[in-house]
């Protein structure tokens, strides 16, 4: 009923240790994940966004925000210098989601999976091929591709975090009462789903990837994969989704959601 010993680190950085946040419990009765630090260290960010009504309004001081802290806008300050090899000035929590979108499976898709490796504490279980368990080289090429992709940014885990925060800050303001939304996701494949179990009430148990993409819109899961599944996904296990910020995540309607244990219902 929770993600195996295999597929979890015995320590994170989240309110709830792996195994009950990766659990089929959780889906079932959520509660809120805060990640370490991460509140107290922007509270009056949050506090100016209570004052805003409009989400383009609260989008537009969020984006400012990140800018001014992570100094985004100012490369030398970071002491990037325009000189270097290979430009890293561009590389931030946008450059991610942009990356995600075009092909999760690439650098960025990377980086994010490991960036729930460390924060919640579930490992990536694929990511281009299974990383199987007795598949050391998988797992090393994974782990070089992320450190490859950190190296020289503007403590780009860190803008992650916030990110996520920003995200269940919003989702509780647009969504207020609510702990789940119905979402889908297209397969052809295996692609990171592992069955487990078939309930009683036909729904199959399965253990999703650390994370992956869903979607609001059945019809545009169903662009994506043979087969077409529906989830009643916990609000506190969406890093990102369409809407947050103008431009971004547009194009699927799509939900960027943390993995774990999950109850799914195959449409087709």
């Amino acid at each position: 009923m929770t993600i195996p010993p295999r597929g979890r680190r015995a320590l994170n950085r989240c309110s709830l240790p792996a195994e009950a946040l990766g659990s089929f419990a959780f889906q079932l009765a959520p509660c809120a994940l805060t990640l370490d630090g991460v509140q107290p260290l922007h509270q009056p960010l949050f506090d100016r966004l209570d004052a805003l009504d409009q989400p383009a309004a609260r989008a537009q001081l969020f984006r400012t925000y990140m800018n001014a802290h992570f100094m985004l806008d100012d490369p030398p300050a970071l002491g990037m210098s325009k000189s270097a090899r290979v430009d890293r000035s561009k590389m931030d929590y946008l450059r991610l989601l942009r990356g995600w979108l075009f092909d999760a499976e690439r650098r960025e898709g990377a980086i994010l999976k490991a960036w729930v490796e460390s924060r919640f504490g579930l490992l990536t279980r694929f990511h281009r091929g299974t990383l199987a368990d007795e598949d050391e080289r998988s797992r090393e090429d994974f782990d070089h591709e992320v450190a490859a992709g950190l190296y020289a940014t503007a403590a780009l885990e860190a803008q992650v975090d916030l990110l996520y925060a920003w995200t269940q800050y919003e989702l509780a303001r647009r969504h207020a009462g609510q702990t789940h939304l119905l979402l889908y996701r297209g397969v052809s494949n295996t692609g990171g789903l592992r069955t487990l179990n078939t309930l009683d009430d036909g729904r199959q148990l399965v253990e999703l990837n650390n994370l992956s993409s869903f979607s609001g819109s059945r019809d545009r899961a169903d662009e994506f994969g043979d087969h077409v599944f529906s989830c009643a996904t916990p609000m506190a296990k969406i890093l990102a989704f369409s809407g947050l910020m103008p431009g971004l995540l547009q194009g699927e309607s799509e939900y960027l959601v943390i993995g774990g244990v999950a109850a799914v219902r195959f449409e087709c």
